[in-house]
């Protein structure tokens, strides 16, 4: 019933295996490739007609996880798959980006590609393998798709590289690395490093490649066995007169408009030269008049490469390796815990940190359960930032994308929650968009961390480099335009600190680069950096020492285990109790860390000095402050130490006699008392008397000592004798009875059962 192919390879010490004919067989091509326990489904459909007066080519990847592959049951009220996660939206991202260069120039055929992830092992990652499985259904498929692609994934441990490396490893590790690959060339970058260096990271990108040859090279193996008939492609018609045609109606005009620098001003001047192309195309057919426009975006690289590649000039006049002006002001909003503004040329951000309470982190449900992270970065495109009119509202999957690049440049320099144990949402706000605002984020969000007082290891700057390639001629572009990006070759974004990479993420929209233009491009980026970092010092060269006035107070302390369930009480009585009466948050956690919060540092000692009256032990002879909280014949019980309480007897309350301790004590009162004893069951003896009640100046014992007692002498009714102490013998004659009969004598204590008169009959034998 099922033609199966398969092809399996060792890879990363664990089976890789590519299987194709037994599920979804309806789909254009369809792989469910395996790694260990982790099982990913491809499918790939494509509309076999093109809609009428499309020009451009509609890609769509999903990727989605089933959350019974993990045995688990989504949380929350809707118990399904829902909209995609912030993780499946990076996911068809990553996936995205490299096969998307790889499609033939003129094919507008709509293509859906799904990887839906059905088994998860806990330890290998199924993004990597979605990426596999996306390239395998591709191959295998029958359209034009000019790969495949292999991806891998790289730790760095030790200074050692590891190829697909489980969580811990890359928690371990100092990189966590992805790179999509052809078997010739790198076409896909993406990483999170611990500042590490140039070298280091073109090594690991390296090793990755090489580690993706293999993989397309058992995906070829596949296609050999399975792969469908390749579609015929429409030839593609001869448009030299007509583009000749465009070159002398408006090439001076387009060259002309790229030697604007103004963005404004030379979009407008394009917009211009359109118009009057559109007009020259006016009575052609639909089919010409598509053409024309492809036309114009193909002149318009033209004139823009060429000069960069000839003369050595960009858009705005700079050289290659040129940043534009950066401007940087910190505290720029007043009631927020931190801010910057940040401006670099045409791109502009509002980037603002915020702290928070644990109770603030975010909670992520996954294929690994429930996780809680403390650090956000959240980006926002608003149209108007690029003076357009658009979709405004919830975030798209650029948006995502590029807050998360920005998250990742910065994660790397947090400190960890025992130096700095707030939650902390960083916003970027994109107000001007001409060039890497994903890039001004890095730097806007770095120096709002500052401005907050976060004490990050040091701040961080990020570029953006772009390429132009013609045949052997080269230029790498720092600080690269919007312009420049969409008509060049690569999207290459650099962060790091002074003293290394934290972050490297690279699109290729050709088939790949060679390692020597990889190489200069690191090279070029670092000097960029150094350059931005330079700038932004002179806004805010290191964190703030003191915390906003507007932001929460947060102070840990450490207590031993054993004694969290006295902080907590029963059902959560005493912390409830503390809250609501100081006004401060507390949380603590399973190894009796505890976290006080507030805005007033009034409030934070008060919880401070009641959960350490609970968990610390009292010490004879120390003095306490302390309240009394019951009065009673023969004292008053005075709670001390926030938790505990003991008695103050009344001789222990004045040095005088004291009649009524109602007459000097009152239920509420503060009052200051000494430990004079703790006995064997805990409970605590307490003096005033000794104790200056205004200054709690310890006083010396005035009162004199009691006599002592002596000698009992005689009953009180002066004509019993008691007769000697039972410790001193028998007691004699005990006289006559009451009613003046004879008592008779003493009856001896009997030694046995058998003495008493009547033996049970189980003692008898």
């Amino acid at each position: 019933m099922f033609d199966v192919k398969k092809i399996s390879i060792e890879w990363g010490g664990e089976t890789l295996t590519l299987e194709t004919g037994k599920v979804a067989r309806q789909a254009d091509g369809a792989v469910v490739a395996t790694l260990g326990e982790t099982v990913v489904l491809a499918a790939v459909t494509a509309a076999k007609t093109v809609k009428e007066g499309q020009d451009f080519f509609p890609l769509t990847v999903h990727y989605q996880e089933k959350y019974s592959g993990a045995g688990r049951i989504p949380g929350g009220f809707f118990k399904r798959e829902r909209g995609a996660t912030e993780k499946e939206t990076l996911v068809s991202r990553l996936t995205d980006r490299p096969i998307r260069p790889l499609f033939p120039e003129g094919f507008y055929n709509e293509i859906n590609v799904i990887a839906q992830v059905l088994s998860y092992d806990g330890h290998n990652e199924p993004d990597i393998l979605a990426m596999v499985a996306a390239s395998a259904a591709l191959t295998i498929s029958g359209v034009p798709f000019m790969g495949p692609i292999g991806a891998a994934r790289v730790g760095y441990v030790d200074g050692e590289y590891i190829l697909n490396p489980t969580d811990e490893q890359v928690a371990e590790g100092d990189l966590d690395l992805v790179v999509a690959a052809t078997y010739d060339a790198v076409m896909m970058v993406e990483s999170e490093a611990n500042e590490l260096s140039e070298e280091v990271m073109l090594g690991a990108v390296l090793f990755a490649h090489d580690a993706c040859k293999e993989v397309v090279k058992a995906i070829v193996k596949l296609a050999e066995q399975a792969a469908k008939d390749p579609w015929d492609m429409a030839e593609q018609a001869d448009l030299t007169a007509a583009k000749d045609k465009l070159k002398k109606l408006i090439g001076k005009d387009i060259a002309a408009a790229y030697k604007l620098t103004d963005k404004s001003a030379r979009s407008n001047a394009l917009n211009e030269a359109r118009a009057a192309a559109k007009a020259a195309f006016a009575d052609a057919t639909p089919q010409d008049q598509m053409a024309a426009g492809k036309l114009m975006k193909k002149l318009e690289a033209e004139i823009v490469r060429g000069a960069i590649l000839k003369d050595g000039k960009r858009i705005d006049g700079r050289t290659t390796t040129q940043i534009r002006p950066i401007v940087a002001e910190t505290h720029f909003l007043p009631r927020a815990h931190g801010s910057a503004l940040f401006t670099r040329g045409e791109t502009q951000t509002i980037a603002t940190c915020t702290l928070g309470t644990k109770e603030s982190e975010q909670m992520i449900d996954g294929l690994n359960g429930l996780s809680y992270s403390n650090f956000m970065l959240h980006y926002n495109f608003p149209p108007y930032s690029v003076g357009e009119v658009g979709r405004f509202g919830a975030p798209s999957r650029r948006d995502i994308g590029h807050g998360k690049l920005a998250w990742r440049a910065l994660h790397a320099v947090l400190p960890t929650k025992d130096e700095f144990p707030y939650t902390i949402r960083i916003t970027s706000d994109i107000t001007e968009s001409n060039g890497s605002s994903s890039m001004a984020s890095v730097c806007g969000g770095s120096l709002a961390m500052m401005d907050a007082g976060v004490p990050i290891k040091r701040p961080v700057s990020g570029i953006a480099m772009g390429l132009i390639l013609e045949g052997k001629d080269y230029a790498i572009l720092s600080d690269i335009l919007g312009d420049e990006d969409h008509l060049g070759d690569m999207d290459f974004k650099v962060a790091g600190t002074s003293e290394g990479i934290t972050t490297m993420q690279m699109d290729i929209k050709i088939a790949g680069i060679t390692r020597e233009i990889f190489e200069a491009a690191l090279n070029q980026a670092k000097d960029g950096r150094a350059h931005i970092l330079g700038e932004m010092a002179k806004a805010l060269g290191e964190a703030r020492t003191e915390l906003s006035a507007h932001a929460p107070r947060i102070e840990t302390m450490q207590i031993d285990k054993a004694k969290i369930r006295d902080i907590i009480g029963t059902g959560g009585k005493v912390i409830r109790e503390i809250v609501a009466t100081t006004g401060a948050k507390v949380d603590i956690d399973d190894e009796g860390l505890i976290k006080i919060s507030s805005s007033d540092l009034d409030q934070i000692e008060a919880a401070r000095k009641w959960i350490s009256g609970i968990v610390e032990e009292a010490e004879v002879g120390k003095i306490y402050d302390g309240k009394v909280v019951n009065l009673v014949d023969f004292g008053a019980f005075v709670n001390f130490m926030g938790g505990k309480d003991g008695l103050v007897h009344v001789s222990e309350i004045a040095n005088e006699r004291v009649e009524k301790v109602s007459d000097v004590l009152s239920e509420g009162q503060e009052v200051k008392v000494k430990v004079l004893e703790i006995d064997q069951r805990g409970k605590v003896r307490l003096s005033m008397r000794v104790v200056d009640q205004e200054t709690g100046a310890e006083l010396e014992d005035t009162r004199p000592p009691r006599e002592p007692r002596g000698d009992r002498g005689p009953r009180r009714d002066g004509d019993r004798d008691r007769g000697p102490r039972r410790d001193g013998g028998g007691r004699g004659d005990r006289g006559p009875r009451r009613d003046g009969g004879d008592r008779g004598p003493r009856r001896e204590r009997s030694e046995g059962p058998e003495d008493q008169g009547h033996v049970p009959d189980f003692l008898k034998d």
